[in-house]
């Protein structure tokens, strides 16, 4: 187990690469010993590559990779001894179970006792104890990719396990059940895990701290919560929540946001931004309410019902925003309604960045 350290770490495809086309910009952060972190973001934002300078499969143009305060920048992936379970399922299939999670343990001459145990002690947290004398050819996807996470994990010595991507070919009904296992793993062995995704659903269930990238940078690291309660970005706000947050052109003095021709009152006061400052504020849907009277008006276009909840799309002063209809209640029939902000939860952003941050 390790911790992981990336000291001013960048990454360009091509040399004389301008600062703007770096797949990597600038990054200095710290993955702690034994964490459970989740790389998310849209495809194409950095992350696998910001995965395999980690693992060693790319040496990064400038900075430094640290593992317990070693340098391993220029070391090869089988001397970081990390583990890294891929997409696709690698497995022997002409191996049985047993033979396919012992290979690891064999290859760095562990005695056959000391492999029997490991390997039935990892075949029971995945489930695979019964299939262990079969051959993997036989078995489906789902069990196969759980054979490549136990080759992952079967090494007691291994510093960290990276995933991109694992649950891709893995049956949506199936995909619940092994983010399950994995967090229970996690705790089980106390080893630190990143793993990489483009859903934000894997992402929030598995990692105690998600980092999440955009345009080649880490715009917030934190827990799911705090992700969701406060994000530092206004891209936070809308990559994570479904739907997102609602973020408003406004004119933000003192503790008055103007969006068109609305009055809006915020839970404390705010300078007027810097002149030529993008001014935004945001808001999540399930801190609008429909109010019966007062508040501010807005059209309603449709009533969206996924099952679990419901969500208005609403038009406000020239912009589309969503607000969950609380349940029990009945939806609003419109097409004018009342809609409430929680003064509160209102974010105040300038420059896409959130305004009183550090």
């Amino acid at each position: 187990m390790a911790r992981i350290e990336l000291v001013d770490l960048a990454h360009a495809y091509w040399t004389h690469a301008r600062p703007a086309e770096y797949a990597l910009k600038p990054m200095t952060t710290t993955w702690r010993q034994g964490g459970a972190y989740a790389l998310l973001g849209p495809s194409g934002c950095g992350k696998t590559t910001l995965l395999n300078i980690i693992s060693g499969l790319v040496t990064p143009s400038q900075g430094q990779v640290l593992f317990d305060g070693v340098d391993v920048t220029n070391l090869p992936t089988e001397r970081r001894n990390i583990a890294q379970v891929f997409q696709f399922p690698v497995v022997y299939d002409t191996m049985t179970v047993f033979e396919n999670l012992a290979f690891p343990l064999r290859n760095r001459g562990l005695d056959s006792r000391a492999v029997d145990a490991r390997v039935r002690e990892i075949a029971g947290l995945l489930d695979l104890t019964p299939d262990l004398n079969r051959r993997a050819r036989g078995l489906g996807a789902d069990a196969k990719q759980k054979i490549s996470l136990g080759r992952g994990l079967v090494r007691p010595d291994v510093a960290a396990v990276l995933f991109d991507e694992p649950l891709t070919v893995i049956d949506p009904a199936l995909k619940w059940e092994l983010r399950s296992k994995l967090k229970a793993l996690h705790r089980a062995l106390d080893v630190t895990m990143i793993y990489v995704t483009h859903d934000q659903t894997e992402a929030l269930t598995f990692a105690d701290t998600v980092v999440l990238m955009h345009d080649g940078g880490i715009v917030q690291a934190g827990r799911p919560d705090e992700l969701y309660d406060r994000p530092r970005h206004t891209f936070v706000g809308h990559f994570i929540g479904s739907p997102g947050m609602n973020v408003l052109p406004a004119a933000v003095d003192g503790l008055v946001a103007r969006v068109g021709d609305a009055r809006i009152s915020l839970a404390r006061p705010y300078a007027p931004p810097k002149a030529g400052s993008k001014v935004e504020i945001g808001i999540r849907p399930d801190h609008l309410r429909l109010a019966a009277s007062g508040g501010h008006a807005a059209k309603l276009e449709r009533i969206e019902d996924l099952g679990r909840v419901r969500y208005a799309r609403l038009l406000f002063e020239g912009h589309r925003l969503s607000a969950l209809v609380p349940e029990g209640e009945p939806p609003p029939t419109g097409p004018e309604v009342r809609l409430a902000f929680d003064a509160a939860r209102i974010h105040v952003y300038a420059d896409n960045l959130l305004v009183g941050e550090p």
